[in-house]
């Protein structure tokens, strides 16, 4: 398997389901939609509905299935990030190389979008449950997975802001990001597996896994804060150091970081190796690792 090929085809597979759902109609909220669309299309990663994708696809191969989580759970993740960049929160100007939402339109506009992409996410699953009474009862389960992973996601962002400025405890600080960034990554692991009906063995084992990755993520982050090029993240360095937050760095330093990251990757991998047809999702976890933006 070619992972940065195969990478590209699930991007490619998610934008184009993510287009479907874009509003281009000459109407009086022509300006939102514009901004839905702006912020949708601004070269994401992609990275947590292809893992929705790609959970179940290691017990069932028609993961066209899952495409109304895989999109829900992408507009949920935008809608946090236009949300992070606002004054109120992070204040930041960009995001993939680009004007972050309310600079591009302004902060109202921003609020909005926000507010429209989670609810156009809970939208497009009630559509699904309408239409399709196929495996009711997973899909019932993965859409409280969904909701409760947004809450928690909120929640990691709330202790992220109140506790700014403040030296906080190893546990504080692994739970704000077990949830801020951890929580929707964890749950894409878990959503895919429930709507592919894994067993509970399966289930406990994933969790695991999106545990170890969504933490992972959240250091290589910390670490990118001031070891990335501005040209490729897209977004000033520094910027945690600046605003005086808590991160892995600030709180254990660069190399006990990186140790760190090591550490739980290898962990992740040690549990994916199990199944016959894990490889992406090994290989997913190495790029998270190794990612430069």
């Amino acid at each position: 398997m070619n992972f940065k090929n195969k990478l590209e085809e699930y991007v490619n597979i998610i934008n184009n389901e993510i287009e479907k759902n874009i509003i281009k109609d000459d109407v009086i909220e022509k300006k939102l939609n514009q901004s839905i669309e702006y912020s949708l299309m601004a070269g994401g990663k992609r990275i947590r509905p292809i893992l929705i994708m790609t959970s179940y696809q290691l017990f069932k191969k028609d993961y066209e299935k899952v495409f109304p989580f895989a999109v829900a759970m992408e507009m949920i993740h935008n809608f946090s990030l236009i949300h992070d960049d606002l004054p109120g929160i992070d204040n930041d100007d960009f995001r993939h190389g680009k004007p972050t939402n309310h600079k591009a339109f302004n902060e109202a506009t921003a609020i909005l979008t926000g507010d429209s992409l989670l609810n156009k996410a809970y939208l497009m699953i009630s559509k699904e449950l309408s239409n399709n009474n196929e495996n009711i009862a997973q899909k019932l389960e993965a859409l409280k997975e969904l909701a409760n992973a947004t809450d928690r996601m909120i929640i990691g962002e709330y202790v992220d802001t109140e506790f700014e400025g403040q030296k906080i405890s190893d546990d504080y600080l692994e739970y704000m990001h077990k949830n801020k960034t951890g929580a929707l990554i964890c749950a894409s692991v878990r959503i895919g597996a429930i709507l592919a009906n894994a067993t509970q063995n399966d289930l406990e084992k994933l969790t695991e896994y999106g545990e170890c990755i969504g933490l992972a993520f959240q250091i290589k982050d910390d670490i990118l804060d001031i070891t990335g090029d501005v040209k490729e993240l897209g977004k000033p360095i520094g910027n945690d150091i600046e605003k005086n937050k808590s991160t892995f760095i600030t709180k254990y330093g660069l190399e006990e970081s990186i140790n760190k990251l090591n550490q739980v990757i290898d962990k992740a991998i040690s549990i994916i190796e199990k199944y016959e047809n894990g490889e992406f999702l090994k290989e997913l976890a190495l790029y998270i690792r190794d990612r430069k933006k």
